[in-house]
Formats: C-alpha cells, structure tokens, sequence
C-alpha cells in the first residue's frame, strides 16, 4: 500500500517528477501533469500529498508528461528546471524550480512544419562532460526513424529559454504510440516505450549517434507498458522500472546490463501497485522526511498520484532482484 495518496488534480492525471531540496528536503516537491484539455496542469504537491495552490499551473491545455533536472549551469550560476509538454498548443512549457516562475515566454512549439505534432512524451539530459542541457520531445504520431526530436536549451539575453533542434531519431512500430521518455543519468541513456512493442534504447548524447542499442521487454507486459524510472543501487547497477499498465504493476529489469553486453537488460521481477493504469512514475534514492528508505511515486487513473516507501514497495515483488 502506498504511505501517501495526493489530494485529486482537477480531471486527468497522467505523469508525475520528483525535485529534491538538498539543503531542506522536507521542502521537497512532487510534480504531477493533469491532461484535460481546457483546464489541465502541472500540480505541486508536498510529501505528504497536498496540492501547493501558489506553485501549481493551471487553465492549461492537455498537459501531457513532465519531467525534472537539477543543478544545471546557467549563465552565472546553476539552476533546477521543470519541463513538460502541452499537447493541446504542441508546445513544451518551461518552468524554474523551486518558485515554478515560467522561463518560456508562454511555451515553446516543437515539431514545427510536421504534419504529426501532438507533444507527449519528455525527458531532460545533462550532458556529463560540459553540462550542456537537453530535452527530448515524443509525440502522438510520427515516421519511424525521427519519432524524436532532441533540442539544445539555452537562456537568452533576457534569462528565458530557448531551443534549437540538434536531432531527429528513434524507431517506432506504428502499433500504438511512444509517450513515455525517460532518460538515465548513471550512464546517460534513453529509453522510450513503444507500446505494445517494448523498450528501445539509444545514447542520449546526440554525439554518439542514432543506432538503437537495445529494444527489450517484448514479452513481459499484459498490455502496454508504459510509464520508465530508475532506481540506482550503486554507481554501476539498478533497477529499470516500466509500468504493465493493465496489469496494474511495474516490471523490473537491471539497469547495468550483463558482462557479455551492457545492453542486455535482463527481467528480474514484477511488483503490484494499487495505482490504477499507471501511465508514468518517479524514483529517488535520496532519503526524505517519511521515506528514508527511499521514495516511489506512481499516477493513479482516479486524478491522484501514490507515494510508496521504497522498502514497502519492493517487499511486494516477486522475483530475485531483491537479493541483487
């Protein structure tokens, strides 16, 4: 069961992040996407649930997946950013964390001079060697072999954001749609799920090339699978965690690969959740006040979001990554 149960968002929640207060983590936050299409948003809620009515964005429309980064270089300094997609003006919206204070001049359109826009799915990527930041924008439809695009966010001379396309990749089969993006900062990976298909896996660093490196879980979800976070045991291995959405649990696969091939993402376990159809989740093995064993955060399809404690939520598993 889940330690806490968020107040409702106003229709349709659909995908949650985690920002972490290092100085003061009970000051953390919890991000969560409502995606109705005339008064969706980006609530803010505390770690005990409660909606931060100052903070949250409302009165937007579709707001689809959403996504955090932190300590990032920024003009004189660092800063944290939460990204998110508004599928109902194809555009991503841009804001400052902690204060949500909008950094994108009322949105930024992506897939511009496509046919098939529709912005869903969304992952940041700090480049380890310079700090250079990314996003990486899905969609509801596209061609196979550019269904992605990745663009280079920078501020201007008047301390917004702005994007420019650096890259067009990713296969996709046809069979559904690619909403959920995630990107893994232990070895700079991203990972999308092809619904009804699998996981595909590429570099994040657009320097490294388009070639797809791994295209796993093919056989392990009732239905989709959705919703990808990690958790990282140590600074070599973890956990890659995917939604079985009509199943109502997550699939669990290893995140370092095996010795043969770091590609080889093996399934180790499943784990119940009673979020309903979960489309998206959020991990952290940063402790905080009420989860010092860590935090495990789902979307529920009746308007809420689950804040597991990590230690309950793996009890619940069957399988052998629990004695990794």
């Amino acid at each position: 069961m889940p330690k806490i149960i968020t107040q409702k968002v106003f229709a349709d929640s659909d995908d949650p992040a985690i920002w972490i207060n290092y100085k003061n983590p009970a000051a953390s936050l919890i991000l969560g996407t409502d995606k109705d299409n005339f008064n969706g948003g980006i609530y803010v809620f505390d770690l005990k649930g409660q909606i931060d009515s100052i903070r949250s964005k409302v009165g937007l429309k579709r707001m689809n997946n959403v996504d955090v980064i932190q300590n990032v270089p920024w003009r004189n300094g660092t800063i944290d950013l939460a990204v998110a997609t508004e599928r109902g003006e194809n555009q991503i919206r841009i804001y400052e964390l902690p204060s949500m204070r909008p950094l994108d001049d009322g949105g930024i359109p992506v897939f511009i001079g496509e046919k098939e826009r529709a912005p869903m799915g969304v992952a940041l990527y700090k480049r380890k060697s310079d700090g250079t930041l990314f996003v990486i924008v899905g969609r509801k439809n596209g061609p196979s072999g550019s269904y992605l695009w990745q663009y280079k966010l920078d501020p201007n001379k008047r301390g917004k954001i702005e994007a420019t396309v650096v890259r067009k990749f990713g296969k996709y089969s046809g069979f559904k749609e690619i909403e959920s993006i995630a990107v893994d900062t232990l070895y700079q990976h991203v990972y999308y799920s092809d619904e009804q298909i699998g996981i595909r896996k590429y570099h994040a660093d657009p320097k490294k090339g388009d070639q797809e490196l791994a295209l796993f879980g093919k056989t392990n979800f009732k239905e989709d699978n959705e919703g990808i976070s990690f958790y990282h045991l140590t600074d070599s291995t973890g956990y890659i965690l995917v939604s079985d959405q009509g199943a109502n649990q997550f699939q669990v696969f290893t995140l370092e690969g095996s010795s043969a091939n770091p590609h080889d993402h093996k399934h180790i376990g499943t784990i119940p959740v009673t979020a309903q159809e979960s489309d998206g989740s959020d991990c952290t093995a940063f402790p905080l006040p009420g989860f010092e064993k860590r935090l495990f955060v789902a979307m529920s399809t009746d308007k809420t979001f689950h804040f597991y404690s990590w230690e309950d939520f793996i009890k619940k598993g069957i399988g052998n990554f629990r004695s990794r």
